[in-house]
């Protein structure tokens, strides 16, 4: 073995040039065919074909639908009995996003959700840090039930719950206490100023059983601000496992510094989370955006106008003709289309940490 390396010829830079060089002075029609006429470029070429027919033809099947939607959205009634017309409106208008916009009042809705989003994703992104953040770093009896707990959080069907939880926010009353006040009861080893101001709290127009907070945006905050919203489970998850993967190095450093435990979560921990943090908000806010459970669920009046109020018919584009079915479901495809707009804006502006945020959610696990 020893004799055969021995007798192999050694590749050095020189010999690289000299064959660099002679291959430069060979005829241009001896190189193209070295180049070319080899089995080696034919198969990348090959490779490069069927992968580009491959992703072509996925791309269509993804794609064409959202297409002929938005191709729908700038139709007249009359292109949609015209057997001709197939993407290419021949009667270009924008009378269903005038009417989706006036008539159907989305910049009320638009202004509604984005209230709910934000709030309720900003929520859910600190909250969910924090639980994720204890179960991760702090070793305590329980630990492993209470992640049981979280996961179990999404297997239940939010339709098993869907009662108790009206309930729960239609006659809002924590243990009791407003129950309580409200009945003006004497506590016997209270100052008597003090049950007398009890007993004026009677004149508060409190429901039989508490208060009561449906139609309101109060029982989505709550449910952010405990941890109890549509998919925390979730961000808890993810936000656990990114932070099993932070170094105990820079906690112990922080703490001999004299940084206590909330200061560093703050200074350190959260800095280094941002992409994750990022990754959870934009869930939250694109589920809690497109969200009709809890909206049917706690808004029970057409008092707050949101995003799946839109989705309806205009009076002013109602019509009785042949075609009108065709018509009808572009209108309610443009609704869709300007639900889920601001959503792919802010997708286009974020992704590089909703990719990040993915990326680092599974480097580890336990």
């Amino acid at each position: 073995m020893d004799t055969n390396m021995q007798n192999t010829p050694k590749i050095t830079k020189e010999s690289k040039n000299k064959i660099r060089v002679e291959f430069e002075r060979t005829p241009l029609k001896e190189r193209l065919k070295a180049k070319f006429m080899n089995m080696y470029f034919f198969q990348r070429v090959a490779f490069y074909i069927f992968r580009l027919v491959l992703l072509i033809g996925v791309s269509y099947v993804v794609l064409f639908p959202f297409f002929t939607k938005i191709a729908g959205s700038f139709m007249s009634p009359e292109d949609f009995v015209d057997v001709t017309v197939r993407l290419i409106p021949k009667n270009f208008t924008l009378d269903i996003y005038k009417a989706v916009l006036t008539e159907l009042n989305y910049v009320q809705a638009f202004t509604n959700t984005l209230i709910i989003s934000v709030s309720g994703a900003i929520l859910q992104t600190f909250v969910c840090c924090l639980i994720g953040y204890g179960l991760a770093k702090f070793k305590f009896r329980g630990n492993k039930l209470i992640m049981m707990l979280v996961i179990l959080t999404m297997i239940v069907p939010h339709q098993t719950l869907q009662l108790s939880m009206f309930m729960q926010f239609r006659y809002f009353d924590v243990l009791g206490i407003l129950s309580f006040l409200s009945g003006g009861a004497n506590i016997a080893f209270m100052p008597e100023a003090f049950n007398e101001m009890l007993a004026g709290i009677n004149v508060i127009n409190l429901p039989d059983h508490g208060l009561a907070l449906t139609n309101t945006y109060w029982p989505l905050l709550i449910l952010s601000a405990t941890g109890l919203a549509f998919k925390n489970g979730l961000y808890i998850f993810l936000l656990r496992q990114f932070f099993t993967g932070v170094p105990d190095a820079l906690e112990e450093s922080a703490y001999i510094d004299g940084s206590g435990v909330f200061r560093t979560f703050l200074t350190i921990i959260l800095p280094l989370s941002v992409p994750m943090m990022v990754t959870v908000f934009l869930f939250s806010f694109c589920w809690q955006w497109m969200d009709d459970f809890y909206t049917e669920l706690f808004f029970t009046t057409n008092k707050i106008k949101l995003m799946p109020d839109v989705v309806d018919i205009p009076n002013s584009l109602k019509m009785d003709y042949a075609g009108t079915n065709m018509y009808e479901a572009a209108i309610r495809n443009t609704c869709g289309i300007c639900i889920i707009f601001p959503l792919v804006i802010l997708y286009a502006f974020c992704q590089n940490f909703l990719v990040q945020g993915i990326e680092r959610s599974g480097l580890t696990a336990d």
